[in-house]
């Protein structure tokens, strides 16, 4: 797999802010065939910085009831949490 087929998107929200401003860690949405390894390659490319850990979690699927019938609303997906060593960071993450 490509690198740049690895990273999706960034996850921006109120507690992956919170995460990058307190411990530098940054979030990302990750291909589903990825792994710990592809992962780390990946930012350490595209972003040029140093990877210390990468933590990758399963996000559940969202899912809606009419009735009996249980539906898909959000399909699962796969998230990264990067740790980046001190002193490095990512431009995407700031200003937000």
């Amino acid at each position: 797999m490509h690198i740049y087929e690895v990273l999706r998107r960034p996850v921006v929200t109120e507690k992956s802010v919170i995460a990058v401003d307190e411990s530098n860690q940054y979030a990302f949405e990750v291909d589903s065939r990825a792994n710990k390894f592809q992962v780390k390659d990946a930012v350490e490319k595209a972003f040029d910085v140093d990877v210390e850990r990468v933590n990758i979690m399963v996000m559940p699927a969202k899912t809606t009831r009419r009735g009996s019938n249980v539906r898909i609303r959000k399909p699962k997906w796969k998230k990264a949490i990067v740790t980046l060593a001190p002193g490095n960071s990512i431009q995407i993450f700031e200003g937000v």
